[in-house]
C-alpha cells in the first residue's frame, strides 16, 4: 500500500490543490517500509491525482480539498481521509494504528482508508475550536483573497471549485473559520484578517543565508522565487529567495502569507 500525504516542511499542507510536495509511505502489514518526498511538479487540483496515480498510491491524507480534487482523486482510484494536521510521519503511523489524529480529531477505524463515504464523513470526529451554529459541519464556500493593495492571491471563483471543510475544527486559518462559522447559506462577507488570525508573524530565525559555494547553481535564482530544498534528512521543504549579494543567497522559510494583513471576500454555498 502506498499512501501519500500533502507535505510542507514535514507538516500536513492543509490546501491540496496547492501543495508543492507529498510525503509517499510504503506500507505493508502495519509497517513502514520507506518514505521519500516528491514533488507535484506544479500540478493543481485535478492534475494532481494523476501525479499520485502514477506512483501507485493507495491513499491520500490531506488537510482540506475542494469536491472536483475529490471526484478526480476517486476516479483514480485514491481513496481520501482529509481534515488531517501537524507531523506527516505521525498523521501517518497514527493512520495504520487505527487512531489517526488530527487537530484533535481520532479516527478509530481500522483495517480501511478514511474516506467520505464512512460514517465520520472523511473527517473523523473532530473537536471543535470556536463555537457557532456551521460548528463542526462540513460547509461548501466560494471566496477571493486579496492584500490591502488589492492583489488577489487566492480565488476558488476563478478556478470554478468551491471549498469544502469542517468549519471550526482548524483546517482552516482562524480568521477564515470565525468568519464563516455563523454564515447563512447564500450570505456573503468581507473580513480583514490581522497575521495573528491568518499564518501568524513572520519569523526573522526562519531567515537563513547560505553562500553560493554551499549550495551550487544557486546563483542563478530570481528574488521571489519559490524553491523546494532538502534537509539533512532529505526531507523536502518550501523557501522564497528574499535576497542575493555578491556571494550568497538569502532564503526566507516563513509561509509566503506570514505577517501578511489578508482580505477575504467570502459566500457560504451549502451546510451539508
Amino acid at each position: 500500500m502506498i499512501i501519500a500525504v500533502t507535505y510542507d516542511n514535514g507538516n500536513v499542507f492543509q490546501h491540496f490543490g496547492k501543495t508543492e510536495a507529498f510525503k509517499l509511505f510504503e506500507v505493508e502489514d502495519g509497517k513502514i517500509l520507506s518514505s521519500q518526498v516528491i514533488s507535484s511538479n506544479g500540478a493543481g487540483h485535478g492534475a494532481l491525482a494523476g501525479v499520485l496515480s502514477n506512483h501507485k498510491v493507495n491513499l491520500l491524507i490531506c488537510g482540506g480539498l475542494g469536491n472536483g480534487a475529490l471526484n478526480a482523486l476517486n476516479a483514480q482510484g485514491i481513496e481520501v481521509c482529509s481534515g488531517a494536521s501537524g507531523d506527516v510521519d505521525k498523521a501517518v503511523a497514527d493512520y495504520i494504528h487505527g487512531d489517526l489524529v488530527s487537530q484533535g480529531s481520532t479516527c478509530d477505524h481500522h483495517d480501511h482508508e478514511c474516506g467520505e463515504d464512512h460514517e465520520c464523513g472523511g473527517h473523523c470526529g473532530p473537536q471543535l475550536t470556536m463555537e457557532g451554529k456551521n460548528a463542526g459541519k462540513k460547509v461548501r464556500v466560494h471566496y477571493r483573497g486579496t492584500l490591502n493593495d488589492g492583489t488577489q492571491f487566492d480565488s476558488s471563483y476563478d478556478r470554478n471549485e468551491p471549498l469544502e471543510f469542517v468549519c471550526a475544527t482548524g483546517m482552516m486559518i482562524k480568521g477564515f473559520d470565525a468568519a464563516v462559522v455563523n454564515m447563512e447559506v447564500g450570505e456573503k462577507v468581507n473580513v480583514h484578517l490581522m497575521p495573528e488570525e491568518a499564518y501568524g508573524p513572520a519569523d526573522p530565525k526562519k531567515i537563513i543565508s547560505i553562500p553560493f559555494t554551499q549550495l551550487p547553481g544557486s546563483e542563478k535564482l530570481e528574488i521571489g522565487q519559490p524553491v523546494m530544498l532538502q534537509d539533512m534528512y532529505g526531507q523536502a521543504f518550501r523557501v522564497t529567495v528574499k535576497d542575493k549579494s555578491e556571494d550568497t543567497i538569502t532564503f526566507d522559510m516563513n509561509h509566503e502569507m506570514a505577517g501578511k494583513e489578508l482580505n477575504f471576500e467570502i459566500e457560504l454555498l451549502e451546510v451539508l
